[in-house]
């Protein structure tokens, strides 16, 4: 029962979205309907500027970190992996405004923050590096959850399997996401950030 109870409530917290929320009180607007119809912090920035943007990045990260934390004090460390992977669920399928949210990447910065730092550094600094090359934040952020799994069992001393699973399901998850990019990607038609 306090599995469901922790799931419920890690969905319940993932599904709080922060661009559509911030569109509503700031610009009045549903994110869905403009950009790339992407309720994200990429497409708050290319649709409500930077700072905007910006609040809705650090705002989805939170999230992550706020249930991992949480499903920690309730089931010890494995609360924090099948919370932090049901939150990043409610980011992408919001009950709340009909199930369509973002792709989950700032989430699962969050998430992965709590359940290893260095591995979100690692990671996160390699997705930008390919960012700032290719100026695609898809690459980027494929790069920086595919790496995940990867790079902590480089790093670490002991094989951590619930973070290699956990991880390699939120990377899974992200290239769904991104599928549209990828076409996009192969058509030649993605957009570059900043252009």
């Amino acid at each position: 029962m306090r599995i469901f109870l922790t799931l419920l409530l890690a969905y319940g917290i993932g599904s709080f979205s922060s661009a559509y929320f911030i569109g509503r009180v700031f610009k009045n607007i549903d994110i869905r309907k403009y950009g790339s119809g992407n309720a994200g912090a990429t497409n708050a920035i290319r649709v409500m500027g930077n700072k905007l943007g910006i609040v809705t990045f650090l705002l989805d990260v939170l999230k992550g970190i706020i249930v991992v934390l949480v499903s920690r004090a309730i089931l010890g460390d494995m609360g924090g992996y099948i919370g932090g992977f049901a939150a990043v669920i409610g980011h992408n399928w919001p009950i709340f405004i009909g199930f369509k949210g973002g792709k989950g990447v700032a989430t699962s910065l969050g998430v992965i923050f709590i359940l290893h730092w260095p591995t979100a550094i690692i990671c996160l600094l390699l997705g930008m590096v390919i960012f700032l090359i290719t100026r695609y934040v898809s690459l980027g952020s494929i790069l920086f959850l595919s790496s995940t799994p990867i790079v902590n069992a480089i790093i670490t001393k002991e094989f951590n399997k619930m973070f290699f699973i956990t991880t390699l399901f939120l990377a899974l998850l992200a290239i769904y996401r991104h599928k549209a990019n990828f076409q996009r990607l192969f058509n030649g038609t993605e957009n570059k950030f900043g252009r």
